[in-house]
């Protein structure tokens, strides 16, 4: 053992953690409380320090590599004889949420596990959202119930016997919210469901006290009779084989003023590997998805995307569709979802620079020339970026590229998201993932509004981020506002796909993590559009 490194240790007095730690009888979270300590497990909860709330999602380490991960809230119920009755270290990984370094930048805490005193680990936020909760998969208060505590009485909900959830579309559809998503993971096999599962929702009231997304989601999935495992949305013929998706989840009336549940499907093979594609048409009495129009391969802009809004503009009611930007529109009406010649795109292109070298229309100071038209494609982050990168525009003439405001500089390529109209605001909130951040490929998550939905969005603020995995696919569920949108809560899948880590985090892999985030926020002051 090195023995300079011990002396320098005591001279420094670092060995201790940098972490709050306290021992407590009962947790401080009220809607939790305990029904009976009589059980053999220690318990250990980590808590926001601004808020006091049990923090899901984080993984704490021993010294020779036993790890364990929170539940819903912030629990971790320990049964490690080994480990109970002495000072153990535990090195924390928590995403959003750190501990202060010690002196030999070691970032944990050191507790001492004992049955019936709970040791609490205070953590601090990095960053303005508060994780709330997994929303989807098995044992969401796994370690709570091992701990005999009370759980949210959706977490018992039928679960589908779904072990993991990829990509939500979500959408209000009669007195209901209508969700579906893409892959899911079953526990009796390696292959699970790849023909979107879907489920229901009671429309939550924003001024129920009693209602707080951080419980969880009472998700009443459409279920297998006899296997109980969810089952196929759109359950076209197996072959040819491949996954069926479904993007761009919407309502619009057709002629009749009935409202028709409609999204974009996608037949393939991989993520490439597209044969097949087209409208696809929700059907009450069967309550499955069906084909309404198929569009050709090679069309990738004349269809439903995203997150659809309704907007209205000069008397005219418009669906907007785009990831995460709106930039593709239609008439807020059946037929027109339908009909390709009906959709209008958002660009600067010139069309002039045709033949795969898109160039922008330029005025004489070199600002973009924005417009709808039916003929060119619209204009993305990603194509934004790479005109800057190789200065055809100046940054501050983008549309969907802004600006970091924390360091002013970085300009933010953005991934997929939702634009919303918020009342708080009174603006256009956009909430979106950004591709090649920093700290992640596919796991940062940015904040940004505009005067309207097509933007500019010139300045973002971060508001999440997930070191090493990824967290994709943002949504943010107006549906969920609360305090008349001083609130927001936005999900995500969280996965270590397309991150370059090999560590899948126990039970939270490919499933969708909800966070809230209060627009009054400090760190959201310089992203403000007055």
């Amino acid at each position: 053992m090195n023995c300079n490194f011990i002396v320098r240790a005591l001279v420094m007095g670092v060995l201790g953690s940098g972490a709050f730690v306290g021992i407590a009888t009962t947790s401080n979270r009220t809607d939790s409380q305990p029904v009976s300590r009589q059980t053999p497990y220690a318990e250990i909860q980590c808590l926001d320090a601004d808020t006091g709330r049990g923090i899901p999602l984080v993984e704490l380490e021993t010294v020779h590599g036993l790890r364990f991960v929170t539940d819903n809230a912030g629990r971790v119920a320990l049964h490690e004889p080994d480990l109970l009755d002495q000072e153990i270290h535990l090195s924390i990984h928590a995403h959003n949420y750190h501990v202060p370094a010690d002196g030999f930048g070691f970032r944990g805490a050191r507790i001492t596990p004992r049955v019936g005193q709970p040791a609490l680990i205070k953590l601090s936020r990095s960053q303005p959202a508060e994780r709330l909760c997994r929303l989807t998969g098995t044992g969401l208060f796994r370690d709570s119930l091992l701990l005999k505590y009370d759980i949210p009485p959706q977490s018992a909900a039928p679960s589908g016997n779904v072990a993991g959830q990829d990509s939500i579309q979500a959408a209000r559809y009669g007195d209901k919210i209508f969700c579906l998503w893409g892959d899911t993971l079953r526990l009796a096999y390696p292959l699970g469901l790849y023909r979107m599962a879907g489920a229901t929702l009671p429309i939550p009231n924003p001024t129920d006290p009693e209602s707080d997304p951080a419980d969880g989601l009472a998700y009443q999935y459409v279920t297998d009779e006899k296997s109980g495992f969810v089952r196929a949305m759109m359950p076209l013929p197996e072959r040819p084989a491949g996954v069926i998706w479904i993007f761009g989840l919407g309502v619009a009336p057709d002629a009749s003023g009935k409202p028709r549940l409609f999204g974009h499907y996608s037949r393939r093979k991989g993520l490439d590997g597209e044969y097949e594609q087209g409208i696809a048409v929700y059907h009450d009495e069967l309550k499955i998805f069906q084909p309404a129009y198929e569009l050709p391969l090679g069309e990738v802009w004349r269809r439903p995307s995203g997150h659809p809004l309704l907007h209205e503009e000069d008397g005219q009611k418009w669906i907007y569709f785009g990831s995460p930007t709106p930039n593709v529109r239609i008439p807020a009406k059946w037929e027109a979802v339908i009909d390709p010649a009906q959709y209008e795109a958002y660009t600067c292109y010139d069309p002039q620079s045709a033949g795969g070298k898109w160039r922008p229309l330029l005025s004489s100071n070199g600002e973009p020339q924005w417009r709808w038209q039916r003929d060119l494609p619209p204009v993305t982050s990603k194509q934004e970026a790479e005109w800057v990168a190789v200065g055809i525009i100046k940054p501050e003439f983008t549309r969907y590229l802004p600006v970091n405001v924390a360091d002013g500089m970085e300009r933010v390529q953005l991934h997929s998201g939702t634009v919303r109209w918020n009342a708080y605001r009174r603006r256009w909130i956009l909430i979106a993932g950004q591709i090649q951040g920093t700290a992640s490929h596919l796991g940062e998550v940015w904040y940004a509004e505009a005067k309207h939905p097509t933007g500019p969005f010139s300045k973002a603020s971060k508001v999440a981020t997930h070191d090493r995995q990824t967290f994709y696919n943002v949504c943010h569920h107006d549906w969920l506002d609360k305090q008349a949108g001083r609130e927001i809560h936005f999900e995500g899948t969280y996965t270590n796909e397309f991150s370059g880590n090999p560590h899948k985090t126990a039970r939270y892999n490919y499933n969708q993590v909800l966070y809230r985030l209060n627009l009054d926020a400090r760190e959201l002051r310089e992203a403000r559009v007055e």
